[in-house]
């Protein structure tokens, strides 16, 4: 999806084969907000102790809309950990439940509505799934991790159960050999 495929001077395009495109109208951008989605509740989220033998469910949202939004960062101000469940209260349009109903919801439930949530609200997209992978490998740990998994042919499970002392100690010596590499490289 291209964000700006022609360019436009003074409201005029710039070749004759945009007059057949169209522009989308007011009513075509605000239809999106007005949609419900039944979101299929898998039984291993609604009962993750293990009793999965339970049919799954399904619930229904809403997208949120800028305005709430706004008012959910405005409300939670003082305590950010409300945003989840303002989310929640405000998008979930079947079944209806109050606040401290959404309170009583487990952590792994809450996260799981919130990412559908944001799924149907257009807050995540392929793009940002792939800057979220891209900022994760850029981070220290990330960079870490790709350091400890290149050099020494780990895995990634193999990395993850590492210790931070143990982490710090492996890339202190990776260091120390690079180090010690270089000047062997620049006398040759």
């Amino acid at each position: 999806m291209q964000a700006v495929s022609r360019p436009a001077v003074n409201g005029a395009s710039s070749d004759a084969a945009a007059d057949d495109e169209r522009f989308l109208t007011a009513q075509e951008l605000l239809a999106g907000s007005l949609l419900s989605y039944d979101i299929e509740v898998p039984a291993k989220v609604l009962r993750p102790a293990g009793e999965a033998a339970e049919v799954a469910g399904q619930v229904r949202v809403r997208p949120l809309k800028v305005a709430t939004l706004a008012l959910i960062a405005r409300a939670a101000r003082e305590d950010s950990s409300l945003v989840p469940l303002l989310m929640i209260k405000e998008s979930l349009l079947e079944p209806p439940l109050s606040l401290e109903q959404i309170r009583q919801m487990h952590a792994g439930l809450v996260d799981f509505l919130v990412a559908a949530i944001n799924r149907v609200s257009g807050l995540e997209s392929g793009q940002s799934a792939q800057n979220s992978a891209r900022s994760a490998a850029a981070s220290v740990i990330g960079e870490a991790h790709l350091r400890l998994a290149w050099h020494f042919g780990w895995t990634p499970a193999q990395v993850a159960e590492l210790t931070p002392g143990q982490v710090a100690i492996y890339l202190a010596g990776i260091d120390r050999l690079q180090a010690e590499q270089l000047p062997r490289q620049s006398r040759q």
